[in-house]
């Protein structure tokens, strides 16, 4: 490749990644103007005066706490019960050979053409039925379970070497000391990369957690976002609503930037066998 042809290529990158970076730029750096001027800053790209009133004040009006708590524990718990779980589901049909196996991961890559929409309704009347609306357990159990997290483990457990699992087997592991001693402890990659995707979905989801919680205690904080969005009157407090949407953004942004190495290996292991 000719030295131009590099340089527009790493134009064409740069002019992408400032695109996609400016506006949460601009979200954190607006979320620190007074409510009267964020309309007044023309095209500036550093906005100004900045204060931290908006914060202040979105602490003082909801609990911002007990969402940020809520959903950090509804999302982590689901990251790991899904993890786990798909771990072992994915292993099982890469390497266990059983009765209708092809058939059942069959149907489990057919649920994941299912628009999560549809499952709604028959979700929420369950949950009625075991009496666990407004809990943790119906906040967190629909998401543990998902075919996205199988199918991924399992590719990448076909392309495991088989040569590890039989020198276990040799050294008397049986399949459970091999799985949680050999083969877990290696899938790290996928395993980040699975832990991402799941993290961030729980937390950013809205629609189920609006459904099925009905009290302050029980909000997470995209629920709770979009109630003090709606308990606006007459004017828009912008200020505070940039505020609080930062806020939200701080836990996934965060759990990219610890698991962002393996992302794109486990990616390619997860999908590309």
């Amino acid at each position: 490749m000719r030295n131009w042809q590099k340089v527009v290529g790493y134009l064409c990158l740069i002019a992408i990644a400032i695109s996609m970076l400016y506006p949460f730029f601009a979200l954190v750096n607006l979320s620190f103007v007074p409510n009267g001027e964020i309309f007044n800053q023309g095209g500036k790209i550093f906005y100004s005066p900045l204060t931290l009133d908006n914060y202040s004040s979105v602490f003082e009006k909801i609990p911002v706490w007990k969402y940020f708590i809520n959903s950090l524990f509804v999302a982590s718990v689901t990251t790991v019960g899904q993890v786990l779980f798909s771990a072992l589901a994915g292993y099982a049909f890469a390497r266990l050979k059983f009765k209708w196996r092809d058939g059942l991961f069959l149907l489990i890559l057919i649920t994941m053409l299912v628009p999560p929409q549809v499952n709604i309704i028959p979700l929420f009347f369950l949950m009625r039925q075991l009496g666990w609306i407004n809990t943790y357990q119906a906040l967190i159990l629909p998401g543990v379970f998902g075919g996205l997290g199988i199918f991924m483990m399992r590719q990448y457990f076909l392309g495991f070497p088989k040569d590890l699992e039989e020198a276990a087997k040799i050294d008397g592991c049986n399949i459970i000391n091999t799985f949680f001693k050999i083969i877990f402890p290696l899938a790290t990659p996928v395993i980040a990369t699975l832990a991402i995707f799941t993290f961030v979905s729980a937390w950013n989801s809205f629609m189920w957690p609006l459904i099925v919680t009905n009290t302050e205690s029980m909000r997470t904080l995209p629920v709770g976002l979009a109630i003090f969005k709606g308990s606006f009157r007459e004017i828009t407090l912008w200020g505070d609503l940039l505020a609080c949407s930062v806020i939200c953004t701080i836990p996934a942004v965060g759990v990219f930037l610890l698991g962002k190495k393996y992302f794109i290996g486990g990616v390619l292991k997860g999908i590309g066998k």
